[in-house]
């Protein structure tokens, strides 16, 4: 399976700029996920980690 995907992309120019890319967003994806965390206020974390407990009578719109 895998010689069968290998000789395929072999045969297109520029693949070789493909896993380069996928690396990049993958980098700067996390990296922007740990600005984020350290910068989040506490507050909001702290608002965000109670959703999952509330109930509906709990709520106040």
């Amino acid at each position: 399976m895998l010689k069968f995907i290998k000789g395929n992309l072999e045969t297109i120019d520029g693949v070789e700029v493909y896993p380069m890319i996928s690396l990049l967003i993958f980098f700067f994806f996390f990296a922007g996920l740990i600005w984020w965390v350290f910068t989040a206020k506490k507050d909001y974390i702290k608002e965000v980690s109670k959703l999952p407990l509330e109930t509906d009578k709990d709520s106040v719109l």
